[in-house]
């Protein structure tokens, strides 16, 4: 790696540096997130400050990292699953619950994550947990989609289940604790007056097609999954409530190959014939701007 000797390093040399693109060495320093100051028109850092800057990031800094790893975090949504990997945008996937995504993507360990988190008080999906954990930072909230959630359950609906109410004394599929449906789950369970006990749970699956499959195979009587799933299956579904899912990405990753080739997939005439396949998602609002933190 070249030396760098002067008190004082161009866009250029810290690009070198950090052995990223001047444009996110602009990006960083648009956002405030590295030393920099301006002369003459032009941004120059302060060697001592960078070094200091480049120490506390390599010690655990939570701040934002000159680079991340091509990693999509957080819940797990099929029709985004099959985008990412129809894309060839080469971005891995780590899908373990919104609020899991949500505190890998404050370590900076993947470049955008999904999430359904809903907020009781605000009656608003994920917008109040963006604005209270990562407010100040680079990043932006999109909505993905409108999705159908409910009851998945055998064909034929043996158990003639109606509602939430009607799953006392018989078994359902839970999600993990850091999933947003769990989380849905467990406060619409108790808006219905149904405490701890009063429906027996399996064991947990970890993504919204486990979850349909424990039903499939007569491992639960019910799973609270989505449309798209039940019907993949051939599974009945009773609806519940309709919820967005959005997607949380840093500013200066949107702009990136990986994350551009996703977006032409989802713009393309193959993306709108998935979704056609796909009963119980709305993507009319794709891409619209839910939150903008600075």
């Amino acid at each position: 790696m070249a030396q760098y000797d002067g008190e004082y390093l161009t866009t250029r040399e810290v690009a070198e540096l950090l052995r990223i693109k001047e444009r996110k060495v602009y990006d960083l320093a648009a956002s405030g997130d590295i030393p920099c100051t301006r002369a003459l028109g032009k941004l120059l850092f302060p060697r001592t400050a960078l070094d200091a800057w480049l120490a506390r990031h390599g010690s655990g800094d939570t701040g934002t990292p000159a680079v991340f790893p091509t990693v999509f975090l957080g819940s797990h949504d099929p029709l985004l699953e099959w985008a990412l990997r129809e894309s060839g945008s080469g971005v891995a996937t780590y899908f373990d619950g919104s609020l899991d995504g949500l505190d890998r993507f404050a370590k900076a360990e993947g470049i955008a994550t999904g999430l359904h988190i809903f907020d009781s008080d605000m009656d608003d999906w994920n917008v109040p947990t963006i604005r209270t954990r990562f407010a100040g930072k680079p990043v932006v909230l999109v909505e993905w989609a409108w999705r159908e959630r409910g009851l998945i359950v055998p064909a034929g609906n043996p158990n003639n289940i109606e509602g939430i109410t009607d799953l006392k004394g018989l078994r359902l599929v839970p999600r993990q604790s850091q999933a947003g449906s769990q989380i849905l789950l467990e406060h619409q369970l108790a808006e219905a007056g149904l405490t701890k006990g009063a429906v027996t749970l399996v064991h947990a699956s970890r993504t919204e097609t486990d979850a349909a499959l424990a039903v499939l195979e007569a491992q639960a009587d019910a799973a609270f999954g989505l449309l798209c799933v039940a019907k993949q299956y051939r599974l009945d579904f009773v609806p519940i409530v309709r919820e967005r899912f959005d997607l949380l990405v840093w500013r200066s990753e949107w702009f990136e190959e990986p994350f551009q080739r996703f977006l032409e997939l989802c713009r393309s005439g193959a993306f709108a014939e998935r979704v056609e396949t796909m009963p119980g998602y709305d993507v009319s609002g794709l891409g619209r701007v839910r939150c903008n933190s600075r």
